[in-house]
């Protein structure tokens, strides 16, 4: 299973703001600290701010923080609110499986797709900035 670009981004977008130690970076400082487009992580950072995992103030003294529900969130939550909760496979899509009626693949997909998130629930976004990983964030920031 491959995450999508915007899943990567938004975990790396978090894991940022949790070690930013009060400081209040902007998403083009993001995008920037994360070599992306800045409209890329501005889709991120809007999705994360709906989800209540981060506040974004504009204006001057403005930026990027990350909330207690940000710093404490699941990544398995996150993995699937980015990711969605479709089929690793589709056996619907223009031209059906002709196996689907019965299949036992699209199960065992399911489950092992299932255990993925599972594995990462437990796991929060605190819980992946811990050394060494926090201070190698903030020195990928310190060169922007």
């Amino acid at each position: 299973m491959r995450l999508l670009r915007s899943t990567d981004l938004a975990l790396r977008v978090l894991m940022r703001l949790a070690v930013s130690g009060g400081t209040t970076p902007t998403t083009r400082d993001v995008a920037a600290a994360m070599e992306v487009p800045y409209t890329h992580a501005a889709k991120v950072v809007a999705e994360l701010q709906h989800m209540g995992l981060l506040e974004a103030r504009r204006g001057r003294g403005g930026g990027l923080a990350l909330t207690e529900s940000g710093r404490t969130a699941s990544v398995g939550a996150v993995v699937r609110a980015f990711e969605g909760d479709g089929d690793v496979v589709d056996c619907e899509g223009a031209t059906p499986c002709p196996l689907n009626s019965g299949c036992r693949l699209r199960g065992a997909l399911r489950q092992a797709q299932e255990a993925f998130f599972a594995s990462l629930d437990p796991i929060t976004v605190a819980d992946i900035v811990t050394n060494p990983t926090g201070p190698l964030l903030l020195g990928i920031s310190a060169r922007v």
